[in-house]
Formats: C-alpha cells, sequence, structure tokens
C-alpha cells in the first residue's frame, strides 16, 4: 500500500512540474486573480470561493482535460537508471527495427533531394512569398511540376518491415496453438481477446482549441520557407484526397493544414513516449558553421496516404485553425502509432497481432483457406489500418469508427473492424482462388455500416 501511495505521489509531482509555467496555467492564475475583485468573493472563505469560482466558469473541466491527456501520454514508472529510449520503447529489436526503418527514410529523401538537384529547404524570394500569401485559400489552383518526386514510402513497404520483425530470444517452438504460425506477425506480444474488448472502458476526450495565433505563425513560416517535403505533401494529396469523391473538395484545406504541421515543432513533444526518433539534417548558417536541425521541423516525413488523416476532419470544421489543431491532436494521440514500430497495444504491430488473433480464433477455416490460397489476410486488411479506414469507408461511418477511437482511447476498434469486414464477407471469401480474387471481394467498402459491423461481429464471437 505505501508503495502503490509513494507511485501516486511521484506521478502528481510530475504532473504539477508538467502543467506548471504551461499556458493553461497562466490563464487559470489570471482569472483567478481577476475573480479576487468580485464583490461575492469573501476573505474569510477565499480558497472555496476561488475554487467554486473557477468551476463555475469551466476552468476546471479544462484543467482535467489537461491532467487526463498528461495521464495519457506519461510513460509508465520505471527503475530510475533506465536510459530514455527505454521508456519510450522497451522491447530491444523493436527499437532495432525502428531505428533501421528511420535510416531507409531518411536515406531515401536524401537522395531525392541529390537525384533532383531540390534543397531540404530555402527561403523564398520575396515575391514568391507574397504569391502564396495571395492564393492561399486556393492553393488547389496551383499545379506545380510533381512528376519527379515520388512517396518516401507507402503502406506496403512499411507492412514488409512489420511482418519480418522477429524477437531473437523467444521460441517459437514453445508455443501451444499451432495457430500461432498461421499469420503473417510472429511476434510474442499480448493483445485483448473478445471479452477484454468488449468491456472497453469508455473515456471520451474533449478538444480544446489551440490559439489561433500559433496557426497564423506557421502560415508565415510556409510563406517565408519553401521544404522539400512541402512537394512530398502536394503529390500525396493530388494521388489521393483529389481523387476521392468525398475528399477533393477539401484540397485547399489539406494544404494549408499539412504544410502548416510539417513546420509545428511542438509535434516534437509526441516523441518523448513515440519509440521513433525525429530525423536530422545539417545546415550552414550565414558563417558556415554546421548545425544539426530536424527535419522537417515537426520531424515527420510523409508518407503515401499522410494526407487522409486529415481529410475526414474537414467535413467537421470549416475554420483552418480549429481543423488545424484537432488533426495535431488525434495525430499525437493516435495517428503516429499506426506507422511506428513498437510494442504498444495501440501500435500498428499488436493491430496486426490482434486482427490475425480474432481471424485465427473465430474464423480458423476462413484464415485457412485464404493462407492456403495465397491470400494473406493481413496483406488486404493492412492498408485500411495503416490509414484507419480513411479513403476505404463513407465519411460518416469512418467519423463513427473514429469516434469509438476516442471513446476507448485505443485504435483497437481498427483491428476489430478489419476482422468484422473479414466476418461479414466470409461467404463469398470462401470461394475466392488467389489474392487478386480475394481482394476484388473487398475492394468495395462504402456500404458497410461500422456500428452494426462491429455488434455483430462482437456478439457473435463472445457467444
Amino acid at each position: 500500500m505505501m508503495e502503490e501511495d509513494a507511485e501516486v505521489s511521484v506521478m502528481v509531482s510530475l504532473l504539477v512540474q508538467r502543467l506548471n509555467g504551461s499556458h493553461l496555467h497562466s490563464e487559470i492564475e489570471q482569472r483567478a486573480k481577476e475573480c479576487l475583485h468580485q464583490p461575492e468573493i469573501k476573505l474569510e472563505c477565499l480558497k472555496e470561493d476561488v475554487r467554486h469560482f473557477l468551476k463555475s466558469s469551466g476552468w476546471e473541466k479544462k484543467l482535467q482535460n489537461a491532467v487526463y491527456r498528461e495521464l495519457h501520454i506519461q510513460t509508465p514508472p520505471s527503475h530510475p537508471a533506465a536510459p530514455a529510449e527505454h521508456l519510450k520503447e522497451p522491447l530491444a529489436y523493436m527499437r532495432k527495427a525502428q531505428a533501421s526503418w528511420e535510416r531507409r527514410i531518411l536515406k531515401s529523401l536524401n537522395s531525392m533531394s541529390t537525384e533532383l538537384g531540390v534543397p531540404l529547404a530555402r527561403m523564398r524570394p520575396a515575391t514568391e512569398q507574397q504569391e502564396l500569401a495571395n492564393k492561399w485559400n486556393e492553393m488547389g489552383t496551383d499545379e506545380p511540376d510533381l512528376s519527379r518526386f515520388r512517396p518516401v514510402y507507402a503502406p506496403k513497404d512499411f507492412l514488409e518491415v512489420v511482418v519480418s520483425l522477429r524477437n531473437p530470444n523467444h521460441d517459437s517452438s514453445e508455443e501451444v496453438c499451432a495457430k500461432s504460425h498461421w499469420g503473417l506477425i510472429q511476434v510474442p506480444l499480448h493483445v485483448k481477446d473478445i471479452p477484454q474488448l468488449t468491456y472497453l472502458k469508455m473515456t471520451m476526450l474533449t478538444s480544446e482549441t489551440k490559439d489561433v495565433l500559433h496557426y497564423e505563425q506557421l502560415k508565415t513560416g510556409v510563406i517565408q520557407h519553401d521544404l522539400l517535403v512541402d512537394n512530398l505533401i502536394y503529390k500525396d494529396v493530388k494521388l489521393t484526397a483529389s481523387n476521392d469523391d468525398y475528399y477533393f473538395v477539401f484540397e485547399d484545406f489539406l494544404y494549408q493544414v499539412l504544410l502548416c504541421f510539417s513546420r509545428d515543432a511542438v509535434v516534437l513533444e509526441h516523441f518523448k513516449y513515440n519509440s521513433a526518433t525525429p530525423p536530422k539534417s545539417t545546415i550552414q548558417d550565414k558563417e558556415d558553421v554546421e548545425h544539426d536541425v530536424f527535419y522537417p521541423p515537426n520531424g515527420v516525413i510523409p508518407f503515401h496516404g499522410f494526407s487522409m488523416y486529415v481529410a475526414p476532419l474537414c467535413f467537421l470544421y470549416n475554420e483552418p485553425s480549429k481543423l488545424y489543431s484537432v488533426f495535431r491532436e488525434m495525430y499525437t494521440r493516435y495517428f503516429f502509432r499506426l506507422h511506428s514500430v513498437s510494442s504498444a497495444t495501440s501500435g500498428i504491430v499488436s493491430l496486426c497481432l490482434l486482427f490475425e488473433r480474432l481471424l485465427q480464433t473465430h474464423l480458423p477455416q476462413l484464415f485457412y483457406h485464404l493462407r492456403q490460397m495465397g491470400a494473406q489476410p493481413l496483406r488486404i486488411a493492412f492498408k485500411w489500418m495503416v490509414r484507419a479506414f480513411s479513403g476505404y469507408l463513407s465519411t460518416d461511418q469512418l467519423l463513427f469508427l473514429w469516434d469509438r477511437i476516442l471513446g476507448y482511447d485505443s485504435l483497437e476498434p481498427v483491428a476489430v473492424l478489419a476482422a468484422a469486414v473479414f466476418a461479414f464477407r466470409a461467404e463469398n471469401l470462401m470461394e475466392v482462388t488467389c489474392l487478386a480474387s480475394a481482394e476484388a471481394v473487398l475492394a468495395d467498402l462504402s456500404t458497410l455500416r461500422v456500428m452494426p459491423l462491429l455488434q455483430i461481429f462482437l456478439f457473435a464471437t463472445s457467444v
């Protein structure tokens, strides 16, 4: 009991340290000082009156949200001598795989810069700055030559990294169940079963609008500096959202949000609990002194389909600054886990393993049939999961799914839905004879209804 109390005490201390000096702390302090001038505040019960004022005016709720967010991102207590990288990812083989993947991405980006003769970053000439500022709300009408640029990587490239993961200290012959060898994911991670998934605790979170000034500062950064990754963003939007019947009308919004996102150094904060490490590049100052800097400034290199993390939110927010703040929160809380190698329960590796376990346990005949036909289910479902189904479901149904992610505070509903889709199309899938025919059966998910699908699957597999 004393150990638990000490652990809670340490956690409270860390929370106080992180919130002290924050913008929220300053605002609450200012509001508390202002309320002292109100006639209903009495000196004899000052503490209670100030607390009541903060509660009635909504500041207590904002503080609760901030505490919840800090608890969400805090790494669990560990040995005080443990290195920082162990806190981000405890498994050495996962850290090694992520580091290797990062080197591969950075090498691809630097090679593109060298081959095309395009610098990683440059100051825009004054005339170009003015031109971009004038057409900020109509960037979709601009057609830069993107033919030479290619995505740094696509989900299928990342899938090969995920399926190649192996724990060198694990003896797979010790597995009791032969089904564990059926799937592509061969790492010994714990994932939930159906009863645990059915009783997930619901925690709806409140998103707080960020300061518009921050967005305007990022916008100024876009106008002043040209980055090579800007071309990757343009290319990705053109290849994905611009060709989507739901999202092509939001092309301008997507450029505004993603270009600002690439320059937002605040995003670097999530690397404190992300297994990944932000890439670095070397620049020279005016005195020709070299400095290592994060590149891009937010530490995130966009891949093919990245813009689809933003597109569905355009239906909910018509103000770019609000759209931006919500997307950044969604990314730093959830979406980054979909393209990082880690052992986290909401990480893509665990989601892939959960998906395969659900099919192996509850639809073994279907799983075995597809495997024998050379149509491993994960090779079909991975592209859905790495984009959280964005671009595959109709927008209203996708937002139902993302609402479940927020409600459960977990990406596990993505894996459950992927398994439910296979269960729904099981009869047709049992007749396929190759990967191409299996993909054809599952090519169009736009008519699916998320909530009935999830409920039917969870009910059928729990009885």
